[in-house]
């Protein structure tokens, strides 16, 4: 009897060192890949802080060709460079969930081993409780050799208990193993479709740059020209816009507007700085003929991913943006609580007319098409049910679609955000 106890231990010992020996070595070796890819993506970050601090300086420059151009190329190499943080961080998380599976073998070898030794004590149990006192007392040649077999049986009662208890919590730790797996798993996914997101910006920076050489032909004077056509059209369109909202009647009903309140729409941009806010402001009197501003403008370099700032469906989209013109590219957006969005200016779109976006998802890139004299996102806020597609005759004679609404069908973004 007191051979079996030591034998079911010894196979629990064994299950659970074995698997360990196997798996050390290689354990450690995932765990010095991921020091080193994490070693990376600091020194990587680094360098995107450094990129963005030159974008600052130069975005505060005066507006040339050159400057342009200058934050372009530092704009690639700041993506380039995030890229490369973003497969660091992919590569780490695929070792992290090597390493987990390991574990998860190396548990279930455990939990195994258990299950045979429990399987094992139990039935050695089995045998010994078929034999009575009396069978016990008479098959033993003294009362004190009895003893000791009943005191075995109690050990393998113990050990059989204590192998229960291991086995539990072993049990457990795998469940929480297999949990920080699938969340490694999860968090893989979300860092694949960033590097989606990130190379849609890079390609929209070596688009925008081809764009804007084509159009200035490298030349100071012919970028300073566009900039005075956009400021006129600008002045332009704003007042004529602001003529049509004001000739357009509407009876607002107020049950039918979403109450204010903060969260009700996300942020269109992951990191925000508002240049100009909505309506009546010093700014608007200035920059606008109408003295009026429909909407809030934020400072984003070019090719900053643009998300929809909530689920809905994409109403309407302008891919042909005429140069110098209205709003350029861009997106509108009718969500299903009576509100519409508009992101305007855009440098490229990546969703289509009739498609679902939901709340989050990159819907294009930041720009400086139309009439804008740099990268930045326009963004509007309308009651939906009251906006109409007008088309607008550029300057240049040439005809694009945009959208209006009555001058009360105007929100004020900052009211949802």
């Amino acid at each position: 009897m007191k051979a079996s106890v030591r034998w079911c231990a010894a196979f629990v010992a064994a299950a659970a060192i074995i698997p360990a020996l196997v798996l050390a070595q290689s354990t450690d070796e995932l765990q010095k890949q991921i020091d080193e890819h994490n070693a990376q993506i600091a020194a990587l970050n680094k360098e995107v802080e450094q990129y963005q601090k030159q974008l600052d300086a130069t975005s505060e420059k005066k507006q040339t060709l050159q400057n342009e151009l200058d934050q372009l190329n530092i704009s690639r190499k700041k993506i380039t460079a995030s890229i490369t943080v973003t497969k660091n961080q992919i590569s780490a998380t695929q070792l992290q969930i090597q390493q987990l599976a390991s574990g998860i073998h190396g548990k279930e070898t455990s939990i195994s081993g258990y299950q045979a030794s429990i399987g094992e004590s139990l039935r050695e149990l089995d045998r010994k409780d078929a034999v009575s006192l009396a069978e016990l007392l008479l098959s033993n040649d003294s009362i004190s050799s009895a003893w000791a077999d009943a005191e075995a049986v109690l050990q393998l009662q113990t050990a059989v208990r204590d192998d229960i208890i291991r086995l539990a919590g072993e049990k457990e730790s795998l469940t929480k193993t297999k949990t920080a797996a699938e969340q490694k798993q999860a968090q893989l996914e979300k860092q694949r479709r960033t590097l989606v997101v990130q190379q849609g910006s890079l390609d929209a920076t070596v688009k925008a740059q081809k764009e804007l050489l084509a159009q200035t032909k490298s030349q100071e004077s012919s970028y300073q020209a566009i900039l005075r056509q956009k400021q006129a059209e600008m002045e332009a369109f704003e007042a004529a816009l602001f003529e049509l909202a004001s000739k357009l009647e509407y009876t607002l009903d107020p049950a039918r507007i979403p109450p204010a309140g903060k969260g009700i729409l996300r942020w269109p941009l992951d990191n925000v700085y508002i240049t100009q806010q909505f309506g009546k402001t010093s700014a608007a009197k200035r920059l606008y003929a109408s003295g009026t501003h429909d909407g809030i403008d934020f400072r984003a370099s070019l090719a900053t991913p643009v998300r929809a700032s909530l689920s809905g469906t994409v109403m309407e989209v302008n891919h042909g943006a005429v140069q110098n013109c209205q709003y350029g590219k861009w997106v509108l957006v009718r969500h299903g609580n009576g509100l519409a969005t508009l992101y305007a200016h855009l440098s490229d779109i990546s969703v289509s007319k009739g498609a679902s976006v939901t709340t989050g998802q990159v819907i294009g890139y930041s720009g400086s098409t139309g009439y804008a004299t740099g990268p930045h996102l326009h963004f509007t806020v309308y009651l939906s049910e009251a906006i109409s597609l007008k088309q607008y005759v550029c300057k240049s004679g040439r005809s694009v679609t945009v959208p209006i609404a009555p001058l009360n069908a105007y929100l004020n973004p900052l009211d949802y955000l």
